[in-house]
């Protein structure tokens, strides 16, 4: 039976042609009764039948288990946003069309965006009562994937299924830190590969005995408000230590490997989309690129700029408090502050509403010490509508357990379609000082306009080298931040530039992103 277990459903249609599936289906002695007929009248070789018996073994245990497909609830972290809802809602199908398939009772397939209304949904805690509540008797394991995920529902409820349901079980495919980094606020500074988190793209699992547990534990102690930054590393942190569960358990067959690779035979996840593409790329004329600079950085940050990705924006200008012709650089009349900018911010929304080019579809703000590939961004672009208020980048959170907002962090660019700068400008929401931090303000007033902050994780705040090597293997990223510690010139040509090899003043470069 051991042996028989090592088959899915779908090795053995391939492995036999899809008439043969059909009979997997019928009562489980009936099913291994017609089998051992077609192969002994067709002629097989023994060695042939002797797989085939494991099979069926392996679908008598599938059909007799106590462990059901209906007892996964699977979460799918949506987001309200057009392209991404479909998506999503494509996913959802799928599920429940394998499990059609297969003759079972449906799961429920929930979309995260549709629950609750609650503006912190996505960050996962805040509904664990729910999930008690709503699912603590009659479930088995709460399964979350994103909208990329691709699954094989009888791999993933075979690989689920060697898991005693009955105990607290946290499962996933296994990131670590390789050094300390400031988005994890630099926790197991002394060994930071010890703390294991889940990669969102393969999936995770809690069993029940361990989301009711969290319920209990939020019920007693209510979240506080704090920062959302790394939701995948806060969860388990927060699962391991806040309500004393277990670590991470890795799991081989929660992948992110492609779901064409070579690779992911044994795999019940898969993952599907490193760089959305949804037709031609954005025209380079569609996207006004606004630099947020100030005087002491014209030297030496405005520089890496020109060096790398300045050449692919059509429609580029610098702001700052000092016009400098060289470069040149615009004053907006604000001075200069050493934190937070949103009067710098808003100006620039201003601008480029009334005058900076006026019919240009997309507005998108970077500092400058942010590397990006504008063709990147061009290709991502074409799955948004203009038409649509957008604001797209990497999203954080404030306060969203107790009924904070969420906001796209600014380091990694922010980009607005022009009818979300309109419905911004249009609603007299402003800085309440000129120093206060412009990408939370936005988020505050953009939740309040009931504008969903529209989240990619292709957008980053920090280095690549703030990033575990597993996450972004299956990336193409469209933009990193800071020029702390590292060569920029070096991180732009080795992750973002249209390819890895890229000519400079004549000179060609090559990089290993093992070097950075």
């Amino acid at each position: 039976m051991d042996l028989g277990r090592l088959y899915s459903i779908g090795q053995i249609c391939k492995n036999f042609g899809k008439g043969i599936c059909p009979f997997l289906f019928l009562s489980p002695s009936h099913s291994l009764l017609i089998l051992c007929c077609v192969l002994l009248l067709d002629g097989i070789k023994s060695a042939w039948f002797l797989r085939f018996q494991s099979a069926a073994g392996l679908f008598y245990l599938l059909s007799s288990r106590k462990f059901k497909l209906k007892e996964i609830v699977f979460i799918i972290q949506s987001q309200s946003n057009s392209f991404h809802s479909k998506r999503a809602e494509d996913l959802k199908r799928d599920i429940l069309k394998q499990a059609s398939d297969l003759g079972k009772e449906l799961p429920t397939v929930l979309l995260i965006h549709q629950m609750d209304g609650h503006e912190g949904a996505w960050t996962i805690l805040p509904l664990m009562r729910d999930f008690s509540v709503t699912y603590g008797r009659n479930s088995s394991w709460i399964f979350f994937c994103e909208e990329d995920t691709r699954i094989q529902v009888v791999k993933l409820l075979e690989t689920l299924g060697r898991f005693d349901g009955s105990k607290e079980w946290f499962l996933g495919k296994a990131l670590y830190d390789e050094e300390s980094t400031i988005i994890h606020h630099y926790a197991f500074a002394e060994n930071p590969t010890v703390f294991k988190f889940p990669d969102f793209a393969a999936g995770w699992a809690l069993s029940i005995p361990l989301v009711n547990k969290l319920a209990k534990k939020l019920k007693s102690e209510p979240l506080k408000s704090d920062f959302t930054i790394d939701l995948k590393h806060e969860i388990a942190l927060y699962i391991w230590q806040r309500g004393e569960g277990p670590h991470l358990t890795p799991v081989p067959e929660f992948c992110t490997d492609d779901v064409n690779s070579y690779k992911v035979e044994h795999c019940a996840t898969t993952f599907s989309n490193f760089l959305p593409l949804c037709g031609e790329p954005v025209k380079k004329e569609d996207i006004f690129v606004a630099v947020k600079t100030c005087r002491k950085f014209h030297g030496d940050r405005i520089p890496v700029v020109k060096q790398t990705w300045e050449r692919e924006a059509a429609l580029i200008e610098y702001y700052s408090d000092y016009a400098d012709t060289s470069i040149p650089t615009i004053d907006l009349g604000i001075p200069n502050t050493d934190r937070g900018h949103c009067g710098k911010t808003f100006a620039i929304l201003e601008r480029f509403s009334n005058h900076s080019s006026p019919g240009t579809p997309w507005l998108v703000i970077v500092d400058d010490d942010t590397l990006i590939s504008i063709f990147r961004l061009r290709k991502l672009l074409s799955c948004y509508d203009p038409n649509e208020p957008v604001f797209l980048g990497e999203r954080y959170g404030y306060g969203l357990g107790t009924g904070g907002y969420s906001y796209i962090t600014g380091g990694g660019g922010m980009v607005f379609s022009r009818i979300a700068v309109q419905k911004l400008l249009a609603s007299k929401c402003r800085c309440y000082s000129m120093d206060a931090p412009d990408d939370m303000v936005l988020g505050m007033c953009f939740s309040g306009l009931g504008i969903p902050i529209t989240h990619s994780p292709l957008f980053h705040q920090a280095r690549p080298m703030d990033y575990p090597k597993g996450y972004l293997s299956h990336q193409i990223p469209v933009s990193f931040h800071k020029h702390w510690n590292i060569d920029p010139v070096k991180v732009y040509f080795t992750w973002l530039a249209p390819n890895t090899e890229e000519s400079l003043n004549g000179k060609k470069f090559e990089y290993s992103r093992e070097d950075l």
